[in-house]
C-alpha cells in the first residue's frame, strides 16, 4: 500500500513530536534526579529554608541558576572568605558532574511553582517604592519579577536575611568582583549607592509586598 505524501509527513511529524516530547521529560526527570541533595536545604519545592540560610529558587529563571551554579563551579562566587554559606555551595555545586547536569537541575528548579514563603519584613512602604523603583526596578522588574533578558533575577520571595547577605557581599567584595561576571559587577557597583541600612529595610519590604495574593 502506498502512503501518500502528506500523510507520510504526517506520521513523520506524529513521530518527531513523540521523539521531542520524550527527550524533554527525560530532561526534566533527570534534572529532577539531580535537585535530590539540594532538598536538605532548599525544600522539595525550591521553597527555600531561612533557618538554614538557604534561598527559595523555585521559579528562578534558569539561566540565571545556571550561571550561578557556573559562577560557583568555577569559584566566582563563594570563595571569598567572608562568604562560608557561599563555600558551601560551590562544595555542592562541583558534585554536578559537568556544565549538561547543570543545565538540567537549573531547568528543572525553573519549572518549579514559584514560591512566596518570605514573612513580610516591616519597613517604610513609601520610601521602599521610591527607593527600588529608582535604583532597582529598571532591571528587577517594577514588582521584582526579574528580567531575564538583564540578567537580573527575581527577588519577590526571597527572605529578607539572605537579601541583606547578598547585598553586603556585593557592597563589600564579596561577590562580583570576577571580571567574567559581568552581571554581578553590575551588582557591586549598585550595592554601593544605596546610602543607609535602613534604606535597605524599607526596599526589603517593599519586594515582600511584591507577588503576595491580594
Amino acid at each position: 500500500m502506498l502512503i501518500s505524501h502528506s500523510r507520510g509527513f504526517a506520521v513523520t511529524s506524529w513521530i518527531g513530536t513523540l521523539l521531542l516530547m520524550y527527550g524533554a521529560g527525560a530532561f526534566a526527570a533527570e534534572g529532577e534526579q539531580l535537585f535530590a541533595p539540594c532538598i536538605a536545604c532548599h525544600g522539595s519545592k525550591g521553597e527555600g529554608n531561612a533557618t538554614l540560610n538557604a534561598p527559595a529558587i523555585a521559579g528562578q529563571d534558569a539561566a540565571y541558576l545556571e550561571r550561578q551554579l557556573l559562577n560557583y563551579r568555577n569559584r566566582r562566587r563563594g570563595a571569598d572568605k567572608s562568604d562560608a554559606l557561599g563555600a558551601q555551595m560551590q562544595a555542592m555545586a562541583t558534585t554536578l558532574a559537568d556544565d549538561a547536569a547543570v543545565a538540567k537541575v537549573a531547568s528543572y528548579v525553573a519549572s518549579l511553582p514559584k514560591t512566596v514563603n518570605a514573612a513580610p519584613a516591616p519597613g517604610n512602604l513609601h520610601n521602599g517604592n521610591n527607593l527600588y523603583q529608582g535604583k532597582c526596578g529598571a532591571c528587577h522588574g517594577g514588582k521584582a519579577e526579574g528580567n531575564p533578558a538583564l540578567k537580573a533575577p527575581r527577588l519577590a520571595g526571597l527572605d529578607a536575611a539572605y537579601i541583606k547577605r547578598q547585598f553586603a557581599h556585593f557592597r563589600d567584595g564579596a561577590r562580583g568582583t570576577d571580571p567574567k561576571d559581568a552581571p554581578g559587577r553590575q551588582m557591586a557597583m549598585m550595592a554601593k549607592t544605596l546610602p543607609t541600612e535602613r534604606d535597605l529595610d524599607d526596599i526589603i519590604a517593599f519586594i515582600h509586598r511584591q507577588g503576595r495574593p491580594k
